[in-house]
């Protein structure tokens, strides 16, 4: 009988390591097996467009099991795992032993842990594009919004895609304009950071276009309490931003299960791993990828894809015994999208910030710039999504190491 591997999340990062193992090993040699608690494989970049009117919400959802190919998939929720007895206790006392576990479950939104975020005003005046429900909800409220103070704040971090609050502000500027009441609306974003992003030369080009586009920028700004119903979004030292709409990128925690799996997870329940191998510290046979993984890397689907290339060679390399292979250096992209049907690209890893140039070599799409280019890309991508890396194919000339070539170091 083969090895049993067990991946926890039918997201993007279980989906993809699944398929990509299946590539891999044939089903004698090795058992695949999947479990997530619904069927819905939703594409999480088109969220942002939803509350634009720029995404039908019904394209963007499809079934979990239809993207996985020759791999069982079990619908069940996840009760715990035991790391001593190597096994995973699923709802309904369902029990799957392992020889590899993969833990992909994602982050977690977690409103309910900042005071008055879920009181009355939430799904009203306050809400989030960071699920299907509230984008709806939000794209409602944005019809029938017709002018005054909206502010766009991110509580805390880490949150999956750190890009997609200031993507919404870029677009809510667009969105206004179009409309004719761009003048009656003011827009504010507001950051835990000290910055409009986490890195200098990036934060400088976002930051620039924050002030171009005449959204008021408050840095330091972490969530303390939401008075949905006076209009208030209140920092922990005791600062106010008023609203009349406010869009809160929530609080984000691992799984839940993970807080009652002994030895597996941190306080967050996220779930520590080697930043360069993706091998659990204590347990040789746990690999964590995605926004699950405990990691100084963004939590974005581009991560997931790079990570994908080293979990799927190392756990090749741990079922033979061998040393794994440390080559994962936090490569991320994403796209930015910056309205008027222009985006911008960035592409850096754990050492290297987002610099000027080019991607993914000297001749390719232009870095921290605004393009039409840029936009299309971003675009495309749905498709690549759905059709080139969810069944775990790679893409030519994009590997999981950071490209150099192409990057323009002499402006750090």
């Amino acid at each position: 009988m083969g090895k049993h591997i067990v991946i926890l999340g039918g997201g993007t990062a279980g989906t993809m390591s699944a398929n990509r193992l299946r590539r891999m090993y044939d089903e004698r040699e090795c058992r695949i097996t999947v479990v997530d608690q619904n069927d819905d494989h939703l594409y999480q970049p088109g969220l942002l467009f939803v509350p634009f009117g720029l995404a039908q919400p019904e394209h963007l959802v499809r079934s979990r099991p239809r993207q996985l190919h020759a791999i069982d998939y079990k619908q069940a929720p996840i009760e715990r795992v035991d790391l001593a007895a190597h096994t995973v206790h699923l709802g309904g006392g369902i029990e799957l032993t392992y020889d590899v576990l993969v833990v992909a479950t994602g982050a977690r939104l977690l409103p309910e842990e900042t005071e008055g975020l879920t009181a009355p005003g939430w799904g009203e005046k306050v809400f989030t594009f960071y699920d299907l429900p509230g984008a709806v909800g939000l794209h409602r409220a944005l019809e029938r919004f017709d002018g005054g103070r909206v502010v766009i704040d991110v509580a805390d971090l880490p949150v999956k895609c750190p890009v997609a609050p200031l993507e919404f502000a870029f677009l809510a500027d667009w969105y206004f304009q179009r409309r004719g009441i761009r003048d009656k609306v003011r827009l504010t974003y507001a950051t835990p950071l000290d910055a409009a992003f986490t890195k200098p030369v990036a934060a400088k080009t976002l930051g620039g276009l924050l002030a171009d586009k005449g959204v008021e920028l408050v840095t330091e700004f972490t969530l303390g309490e939401v008075d949905g119903e006076g209009g208030r979004l209140v920092s922990y030292d005791e600062r106010e931003l008023p609203f009349d709409l406010a869009v809160v990128v929530p609080l984000h925690g691992g799984a839940e299960y993970v807080g009652r799996s002994e030895g597996l997870g941190d306080e967050l329940d996220f779930v520590p791993v080697d930043p360069h191998t993706l091998q659990h510290p204590d347990r040789p046979e746990v690999f964590a990828i995605g926004d699950a993984a405990g990691l100084p890397a963004s939590k974005a689907g581009s991560v997931a894809h790079f990570e994908g290339e080293v979990l799927v060679h190392n756990i090749g390399r741990h079922l033979t015994g061998q040393p794994l292979d440390a080559y994962f250096d936090g490569h991320a992209n994403c796209f930015v999208e910056t309205g008027f049907h222009k985006a911008l690209l960035i592409d850096f890893n754990y050492e290297t910030e987002p610099l000027p140039g080019h991607f993914p070599g000297p001749v390719g799409l232009p870095l921290l710039k605004e393009s039409h280019a840029a936009h299309l890309g971003k675009l495309a991508f749905e498709w690549l999504y759905w059709h080139s890396l969810l069944p775990g194919r790679e893409l030519p000339g994009i590997g999981s190491a950071m490209p150099e070539h192409g990057k323009h170091h002499a402006h750090t």
